[in-house]
């Protein structure tokens, strides 16, 4: 249950009371509640219950999420540390998203680390570092609205997502233009992600990672039945396991990394034959649990999801976590850089590249960490697929997107969920 808002409580209070939430309200279909006067007269009529019904939405998930949002502008009741965000007009400006299973160890490390610097850095800094369920939406609006003047944008962007960092209409023209700059200063990176199969590290030196997301599938052995084992994602592409798969959907920074990853491998083809497969979209914290079938809602065979998802299943559980043998698909976490005040920027970067913040990636999230001082615990077997950099030079990453997502839903014979 929530502890700051409840199902009877009517929009006009939650709203008047944290204003925050109107963006996230008006992203979930309520769009009238941009328009103050209706906050003020409908809003003070209809509860938050009925505003969900209206909307068939799940009223305990979009009160979490609520809560979520809510949480970005309150101070941690576990931590007492301030919400990852501050913004006073500061000489530079970071912004993102992390990881939602390890926003908190980040934001303990964040805060200490600012703190520590706050008599020797001589410049004042604004962030704004939430939880990635939220989305990068505000993100985007701001690069948008930039409109190629280079100087609205942050000095410091943290997230994963290809289309916001690739994108001609969002990042991608300042990164033609040669704003950005890898400032990490490391020659070599992690032996996982820099050896003869794979290389995380940007050849033109203007985009740094500092870790991935990884994707791997889960079987439900249950559900299975006599179909063999799949081992790899090109077995997920096999006829039998057509309208058996449930994808990230929701989550738009692995789904595009997916579609991404299996168009470079295999082609539109592949492509097709994943949309034929997709049974339904979760996000990634349902899918620990997706073994169990509810009311009419076949249980899917297989399901896609980040490493650390697939981490949490409980050993009774019929799920087993495969990695596939041709790679656990990269989402990377990429540390873009302005170079024009990248002397200010440099101790933030350094910072996130730093073998502390490394393992809190790796060790706490299961989110490897490109830092070649950090042991990421990772098997042989465990190799990564990647689309490279050359794939992602000589391609606008953007359109692509758009096209192969066109082509994805054609074949899965479903709306855009």
């Amino acid at each position: 249950m929530s502890n700051y808002v409840k199902v009877t409580d009517t929009i006009y209070d939650i709203t008047e009371k944290y204003p925050e939430t109107i963006s996230f309200f008006v992203s979930n279909g309520f769009e009238q509640l941009n328009n103050p006067v209706m906050r003020k007269t409908l809003g003070k009529t209809v509860t938050l219950a009925m505003a969900l019904n209206m909307r068939k939405l799940n009223p305990d998930a979009f009160i979490q999420k609520l809560t979520e949002v809510i949480e970005q502008t309150a101070p941690d009741t576990s931590t007492g540390l301030a919400p990852m965000k501050k913004e006073s007009g500061g000489d530079i400006r970071i912004e993102g998203v992390l990881p939602c299973p390890i926003r908190l160890p980040l934001m303990e490390k964040f805060e200490g680390w600012l703190e520590s610097k706050k008599d020797s850095l001589g410049y004042t800094v604004d962030y704004n570092l939430k939880s990635a369920n939220l989305g990068l939406d505000d993100v985007k609006e701001r690069v948008v609205a930039a409109n190629g003047n280079a100087d609205a944008l942050s000095d410091l962007y943290l997230s994963a997502g290809f289309d916001l960092f690739f994108d001609k209409g969002l990042m991608g023209r300042y990164r033609e233009a040669g704003e950005f700059e890898d400032i990490s200063g490391l020659d070599k990176i992690n032996s996982d992600f820099d050896n003869e199969e794979i290389c995380l590290k940007d050849p033109k030196g203007q985009y740094a990672i500092i870790g991935v997301v990884a994707a791997i599938f889960m079987v439900n052995t249950k559900v299975l039945g006599d179909r063999p084992m799949p081992e790899s994602w090109a077995d997920l592409m096999k006829p039998e396991f057509e309208n058996s798969i449930s994808l990230p959907m929701k989550d738009l920074d692995m789904f595009n990394a997916f579609l991404l990853h299996i168009y470079r491998y295999y082609g539109e083809e592949g492509v097709e034959k994943m949309g034929k497969a997709l049974l339904r979209s979760m996000h990634p914290a349902q899918m620990v649990k997706s073994h169990m079938a509810k009311g009419d809602l076949k249980a899917p065979a297989i399901t896609v999801t980040p490493y650390f998802f697939a981490s949490m299943v409980d050993e009774k559980s019929p799920m087993r976590p495969v990695w596939p043998k041709d790679g656990a698909i990269i989402s990377p976490i990429f540390l873009l850089a302005r170079a024009k005040n990248k002397d200010k920027v440099k101790p933030f970067v350094d910072f996130l590249y730093s073998r502390e913040v490394g393992e809190v990636l790796s060790a706490s999230g299961k989110f490897p960490s490109t830092n070649p001082l950090v042991d990421n615990h990772l098997t042989k077997d465990q190799n990564f697929m990647w689309i490279g950099w050359d794939f992602i030079h000589n391609h606008d990453i953007g359109e692509l997107i758009k096209t192969i997502e066109a082509k994805f839903y054609q074949a899965s014979e479903k709306e855009n969920l």
